[in-house]
């Protein structure tokens, strides 16, 4: 999925350097995803299974339909990346988790993914602190 480069309505430095970032940040994953044939999608679910999780939790997390994470998981299965398990506290319902497969493709993935670490050494310790915090307040926390 292609994303504009330049925001049509940012009115200020800030917002326009924050799409910037997301923008390169959302670059750099797809890159790094399909490097390992993954999709951007296959790639955010792998990574969000490293512990169990039931499609719903999926899709509430990733704010997505339903229906969607089952088609993902169902193309994850295929390359034996991950498995569906029954959920030990309900037996009705299953469970997503990464087979052996997935967790070593997400880690080279993961060693692709390089752009964090990138961006992060451009700064100095207190300034990664300083950003940190920054950017934990912003988000409310």
């Amino acid at each position: 999925m292609a994303v504009p480069s330049v925001p049509a309505t940012a009115a200020t430095a800030l917002e326009q350097a924050m799409f910037t970032f997301v923008d390169a940040y959302n670059q750099a994953w797809e890159a790094a995803a399909a490097e390992h044939g993954l999709s951007t999608a296959h790639a955010c679910v792998l990574g969000r299974v490293e512990t169990r999780r039931s499609m719903g939790e999926l899709a509430e997390e990733l704010r997505c339909d339903a229906s969607n994470i089952t088609q993902i998981v169902a193309r994850l299965e295929t390359r034996d990346l991950v498995r569906r398990e029954p959920n030990p506290e309900d037996r009705r319902s299953r469970q997503i988790v990464r087979t052996p497969s997935g967790d070593d493709l997400y880690g080279a993935f993961e060693q692709t993914f390089e752009f964090p670490r990138d961006a992060a050494s451009h700064l100095t310790d207190a300034e990664r602190e300083q950003l940190t915090a920054l950017l934990r307040k912003a988000l409310g926390g």
